[in-house]
């Protein structure tokens, strides 16, 4: 993530936020005035502008991108090369006016730093949150009421993510009534702490009982910050816990366990909202889900300035003076317009800056940063809802062609395309052809995972097919999915076993069927390679015969990219 961000706290924030928003067009000037006088002198820029840092040059005379254009400098750098290729600089790594008493209780928040790897030169290849939770200003950060999280940072720090969590989860009950916030970093990590919490409670309680950490806990910085947590034994707590945890329905259980708690803070937009409907039966619908900012790995882009607002209705103001914003008008639902491809190069006139953007309309984040990414198209979709001053105010909306989604996996429909193609070859010795296919992710248990319905035609002297070739399908897809999905399927746990279901012969008409009777045109139908449709979906598991899985430990594992 850009190093850029907000430095400020409570009312002085509100007040920056009221000025940087007011005059948005001078401010953007201003930024992409300094974006280019620091890397003027970059390998990529002098490629484009000759050195110069004129504003109209760099409108004319720079592409937008995707990542394929910027990814030869990025394994430079990788390989050894100064970042000087594409910046200047060396690469490094509100809420209490609208709900008071914050600032008196502690924060559950479950953090989770992730497998470290290094590229070829020795750069750090991590995540942008485990770069940060490692970084002076995580660790030397100022303590205040408001960061007081009930995690002490050994655990938060620990690489092991089941000690981890194990610990996070003990201090978090150690001070459950002190705990005024709940959250997670994505709601998928939140919900997974409960699913955790589900079947180690009585361990837990053990530890709060007796006062000691149960051996399973062998990371040392971890053990000696958790046991000045258990001082000393708490039967009355433990058996407040027990009490709770044992009840034969968990709705409404973390306003049980923490009944001091006024929200949980989640991202819950764009795929992580079909993460809401457990949230809320887990509160049973009494903690406000609260989504306060939108970033990514490349910038800090804005605030939900209604942090407490239906999810549905979350809406983003961008921040002019984080990078220089532009946008690539879509089509009424999103899509690109049809003289623009998905990865080939977009006219610059096309653009729209950030304050000339227009209510109601769709457009492609493009950004310009600090760091070296210049007129780089996010992916991101986003609808415009309004404007606070001049800054305009975005709902987002999905990642451009991304069909599935359980946690930070992001798989296009070119991805799953790619990885059926090549696991279906291996039904052809049997004389068997897959006829269809389509996909959905199946978040009714945690882990959520990705479900294949696949229709399997068994042409003429066809040998039988068995249920160890259909997991070796399944193993075969995942395989073929890229490193984030394997990292989370192995070494994360975070993403479940990918599972196959075969229907029967004729579900994939029957599907048509169903979408022609919707409104749809037989003339320009084509199979969803994702269902979104409830009723759909009911539909295909209604002509299931069979499901197979991969095995919950796969045989391989994530390799350095790939």
């Amino acid at each position: 993530m850009d190093g850029r961000k907000l430095e400020y706290k409570g009312e002085d924030a509100l007040k920056a936020i009221e000025k940087l928003t007011a005059t948005a067009g001078e401010v953007q000037h201003g930024i992409l005035k300094e974006i280019l006088k620091q890397n003027a002198e970059s390998e990529y820029l002098k490629t484009y502008m000759k050195g110069s840092k004129d504003i109209s040059w760099f409108k004319s005379c720079v592409p937008v991108i995707t990542y394929k254009n910027i990814y030869p400098y990025i394994q430079r750098i990788a390989n050894g090369e100064d970042s000087s290729l594409i910046t200047g600089q060396p690469i490094t790594e509100i809420l209490c006016r609208f709900i008071p008493g914050l600032d008196d209780g502690k924060a559950m928040y479950l953090y989770f730093v992730k497998a470290e790897l290094s590229t070829p030169c020795g750069l750090p290849f991590r995540t942008v949150l485990t770069s940060y939770y490692k970084s002076k200003h995580f660790k030397c950060r100022t303590r205040d009421p408001f960061n007081d999280l009930t995690s002490p940072d050994q655990a938060i720090l620990c690489n092991d993510s089941n000690q981890s969590m194990y610990c996070q989860l003990l201090a978090g009950l150690v001070h459950r009534h002190r705990v005024t916030r709940l959250g997670a970093v994505f709601a998928s990590a939140f919900l997974r702490a409960i699913s955790f919490l589900e079947c180690k409670w009585a361990q837990l309680c053990n530890d709060i009982r007796t006062g000691h950490l149960d051996l399973s806990i062998i990371d040392t910085a971890c053990r000696s910050s958790m046991m000045a947590i258990l001082s000393s034994p708490n039967p009355h707590l433990a058996d407040e816990i027990e009490d709770i945890c044992s009840r034969p329905s968990w709705k409404g259980i973390l306003c049980l366990l923490w009944p001091s708690a006024k929200y949980i803070e989640a991202v819950v937009t764009g795929s992580m909202a079909q993460y809401i409907p457990a949230l809320e039966y887990y509160s049973a619908g009494k903690l406000p889900l609260v989504c306060t900012m939108y970033a990514s790995s490349e910038c800090y882009f804005g605030v939900n300035l209604k942090p407490i607002c239906d999810p549905a209705e979350v809406s983003f103001t961008l921040l002019p003076n984080m990078c220089y914003f532009e946008f690539l008008p879509l089509g009424e639902n999103g899509t690109l317009a049809m003289d623009i491809d998905e990865e080939e190069a977009v006219p610059s006139d096309r653009l729209v800056d950030l304050v000339n953007v227009k209510v109601g309309c769709y457009y492609e984040l493009v950004v310009t940063t600090f760091s070296g990414l210049y007129r780089y198209r996010m992916g991101d979709v986003l609808q415009v809802t309004g404007f606070h001053n001049q800054a305009p105010q975005f709902r987002f909306i999905c990642r451009r062609n991304v069909v599935l989604s359980v946690d930070n996996d992001k798989t296009s429909e070119e991805d799953l395309h790619r990885s059926v193609t090549t696991a279906k070859k291996l039904l052809e010795p049997y004389n068997a052809l897959l006829v269809e296919y389509t996909s959905y992710v199946d978040t009714s248990y945690v882990p959520g995972h990705y479900v294949l319905f696949w229709e399997i035609q068994m042409v003429e002297s066809a040998t039988s097919i068995d249920a160890k070739l259909l997991e070796e399908c399944c193993v075969t897809v995942e395989e073929e999915l890229d490193y984030v999905y394997r990292q989370c399927r192995t070494r994360e746990k975070t993403v479940g076993p990918l599972e196959i279901r075969v229907v029967e012969p004729g579900a994939f008409e029957a599907l048509m069927d169903f979408f022609i009777n919707q409104g749809g045109s037989i003339n320009q139908y084509k199979t969803p390679r994702c269902i979104k449709s409830s009723s759909a979906l009911k539909l295909l598991n209604s002509h299931v015969l069979a499901s197979f899985s991969s095995p919950k430990d796969p045989r391989w594992i994530p390799l350095n990219g790939k």
